[in-house]
C-alpha cells in the first residue's frame, strides 16, 4: 500500500511538472521595413501561380504579394522541390482545417479551400509561389501554420 501511494505520488509529482513545462510561448515574428512596404500595399495584385509542364494553376488576389515575392522571398532554386512540397502539404492541411472552422478562425483571411494533393507533382513554381505565399501570410496576418517560424 505504501509503495502505490509513493508510486502515484511521484507520477502525479511528475506529471505536473510535465505540465508546468510545456509552456508555448509564440515567438515573435520580426518584420523587415521593406516587408511593411509590401504589407501596407493597398492595390490588388493577382499572381497566377502555373506550372507550363502540367495544367495546375492556383491564383492569389493578395496585395504586396508580388512586390512581397519579387523583393524579399528567397530566389527560385534556394529550396528543394521536395522541401517545398513538404512545406506544403503541411501548410495546406492547416489552411484547410482553419476553412472548416469558421467560429474558431476569422474566415476572412481563411475564405477558401485549398486542393493540394501530395501524391501530384505541380512542378517547382507551384509549389515555390505556393510555399512564399504561405510564408507571406503567415508574416502578414500574424498566423503560424505550422510548427515552423514563417522566416525567410
Amino acid at each position: 500500500m505504501k509503495i502505490w501511494i509513493k508510486v502515484s505520488g511521484i507520477f502525479v509529482l511528475t506529471m505536473i511538472l510535465s505540465l508546468a513545462s510545456c509552456n508555448s510561448t509564440k515567438q515573435a515574428i520580426a518584420v523587415t521595413d521593406e516587408e511593411k512596404v509590401a504589407f501596407s500595399q493597398t492595390e490588388g495584385d493577382t499572381i497566377a501561380i502555373a506550372d507550363e509542364k502540367t495544367s495546375y494553376e492556383i491564383l492569389i488576389i493578395e496585395p504586396g504579394f508580388d512586390f512581397w515575392l519579387q523583393s524579399i522571398a528567397k530566389p527560385e532554386g534556394y529550396y528543394s522541390q521536395s522541401f517545398l512540397e513538404n512545406r506544403n502539404h503541411l501548410y495546406v492541411i492547416e489552411w484547410n482545417s482553419r476553412v472548416l472552422q469558421p467560429f474558431r478562425y476569422d474566415p476572412n483571411l481563411y475564405e477558401m479551400q485549398i486542393d493540394y494533393n501530395p501524391q501530384i507533382d505541380y512542378g517547382y513554381e507551384v509549389n515555390y509561389k505556393l510555399y512564399n505565399y504561405f510564408i507571406y501570410f503567415q508574416r502578414k496576418y500574424n498566423q503560424r501554420l505550422g510548427p515552423f517560424v514563417p522566416r525567410i
